[in-house]
């Protein structure tokens, strides 16, 4: 029971590593608001919570509107009493090339990627700033090696993101809350699998493990820099990829 009686928000958890990440947290004692715009599939992951003995609640919310983020940390806290957790999760990464890029689109990946990991880091660092606790952001190993396969403003977040962490690492370390980033490869969810077959295979081979991530192998990183086991580590960025990229 790592996180037992933890309260933490994760976005985009109505599918793949959000839903992982919910159902493990959940399973380690924490106390889980499921955060996503999709309140259907959210409702399916808190049922699953649910039918093991854990505790967990839809919250629907679109972290693309700041409006919204301020809103959504209060109501957690309003629901389950305090706030332990924030795992930025919520990402987009449509296959556009270069040339096919409209500013509509790249505002869109913007908002979606980048300003909500800002505006909810905020909102909750200040939230926990009274006890302390831990924020983990999702970047990516595109944010390491710049966007591939169509996908160059998704990079351009995921790497934002890996330099923002260490931002609110220095800013929040008084406060004993330690911030951190996780960085997947290849994970088998509708992001990597809606790629064509010839792509997926080449992602596959430049693995040396040859074969994509299940999503709780990714949750299983998040929860263990979640926990009280994490407690010297902020700023930092821990990669799960299967050894495609080493640092």
């Amino acid at each position: 029971m790592l996180l037992e009686n933890r309260v933490a928000i994760i976005t985009g958890a109505a599918r793949g590593i959000g839903a992982a990440t919910a159902e493990r947290m959940a399973r380690e004692g924490a106390k889980v608001a499921v955060v996503d715009i999709d309140r259907d599939e959210a409702q399916s992951v808190v049922d699953a919570v649910r039918s093991q003995g854990g505790d967990a609640r839809v919250f629907e919310c679109d972290v693309a509107q700041p409006t919204s983020i301020d809103s959504l940390v209060a109501d957690v806290i309003s629901h389950f009493g305090t706030l332990d957790i924030l795992v930025n999760n919520a990402g987009i990464c449509p296959r556009i090339s270069i040339d096919d890029m409209t500013e509509s689109m790249f505002d869109t990946i913007i908002n979606i990627n980048l300003k909500s990991v800002f505006f909810l880091s905020r909102a909750a660092g200040n939230a926990m700033k009274t006890h302390g606790g831990r924020i983990i952001n999702l970047s990516s190993t595109g944010g390491r090696i710049g966007g591939v396969f169509n996908a160059t403003v998704y990079g351009a977040t995921k790497a934002g993101i890996l330099a923002m962490t260490k931002s609110f690492a220095r800013h929040y370390a008084p406060y004993k809350i330690l911030v951190n980033a996780v960085a997947p490869g290849a994970v088998e969810t509708r992001m990597m699998t809606g790629m064509p077959d010839d792509t997926l295979r080449s992602v596959i081979e430049a693995a040396p493990l040859k074969r994509l991530a299940e999503a709780a192998e990714i949750a299983n990183a998040i929860v263990f820099l979640s926990s009280a086991e994490a407690s010297w580590i902020t700023g930092a960025t821990l990669d799960v990829n299967g050894g495609t990229l080493m640092l």
